[in-house]
């Protein structure tokens, strides 16, 4: 179990790394569009990805 999820936190950080890396400067424009806004859209946001994330698991497990 330790192992699954060390190897998905793994997997996440490779994944979060990609697009500062291919492209820092759009990186940076679309964080500084993240950061303008509302608090409740953001949440909204992270919501629908980690439900997405859920169900992606639940189709794949």
């Amino acid at each position: 179990m330790w192992q699954d999820l060390f190897a998905a936190i793994g997997l996440m950080l490779v994944l979060e790394g990609i697009l500062p890396f291919i492209s820092p400067a759009r990186w940076r424009e679309t964080m500084l569009a993240a950061a303008s806004l509302p608090q409740g859209m953001l949440r909204g946001l992270g919501l629908a990805s980690m439900l997405g994330g859920l169900a992606l698991i639940y189709l794949v497990r």
